[in-house]
Order: C-alpha cells, then sequence, then structure tokens
C-alpha cells in the first residue's frame, strides 16, 4: 500500500527572511515580503536581491521552501530572477560527467550554499 504524502504547509511568518536560490544553486535574494493580487488567483514573494532591487516572484515558480526556498528550473524562471548559467558552473566543482540521483537515475544540481548535490525530481539531498 503506498504511503500518503502529506501536505506541508508554509507560514508567511516562516517565509520572510528566507534565502533564495535559483535551481542551479545561486542565492537570488532574500524574501522580505508575501503578496496577493486582486482580482488574481495564487501569491507572490518580494525578494530583495544583494543590490536592493524588489523583484516579484510567482510562487508558480517555486520548487519549494524548507530551510530555503528553490525556484524551479531556469525555462519555468522569469527571466528577472534567471542567472547566468556561467556563475552556476563555476560554483559548482569540477567533475568529469553530470552526477545521477541514486534514486532516480536523473540529473543532480550542486547547491552551494550548501555544498551538497540536490536531486529536484526527489525533492532531496543525495
Amino acid at each position: 500500500m503506498a504511503k500518503l504524502q502529506k501536505e506541508k504547509s508554509v507560514t508567511k511568518d516562516r517565509l520572510i527572511g528566507m534565502t533564495v536560490i535559483d535551481s542551479e544553486g545561486n542565492i537570488v535574494g532574500t524574501v522580505k515580503d508575501v503578496g496577493f493580487t486582486i482580482g488574481k488567483a495564487g501569491i507572490s514573494l518580494s525578494v530583495e536581491d544583494k543590490d536592493g532591487e524588489i523583484r516579484s516572484v510567482s510562487w508558480d515558480n517555486i520548487q519549494g521552501a524548507g530551510d530555503f526556498v528553490i525556484l524551479k528550473p531556469a525555462a519555468a524562471e522569469p527571466a528577472a530572477v534567471a542567472q547566468p548559467v556561467q556563475a552556476a558552473q563555476a560554483a559548482q566543482p569540477a567533475q568529469a560527467a553530470q552526477p545521477t540521483c541514486p534514486t532516480c537515475r536523473g540529473p543532480l544540481s550542486y547547491i552551494q550554499q550548501y555544498q551538497r548535490w540536490y536531486c529536484y525530481k526527489c525533492q532531496k539531498y543525495v
């Protein structure tokens, strides 16, 4: 019998102050506030980057939130929060080939802030 996955909720108080990283492990900024657009469903995060600029990130572009907020891969991210690919590659340790997840065999992403490999498909560190 399959286990039911328990839904997790995240409060506004917990989100504010969290570090936001893109799918490549680059720090995008810090959550400053949570907003709602009148007449539309959904929420967005106000994210302040290192230069003090505030950017709005739709909740649809969030991969997950735990100790930090992870954005979905670059194809799904708005251009305003996408980071250069060269910076992400420089942050990864030298590897002969892209490492794969031992569980699902999908590609892993190196999260520089935690110096660990992460599987977005399984949503866990390896």
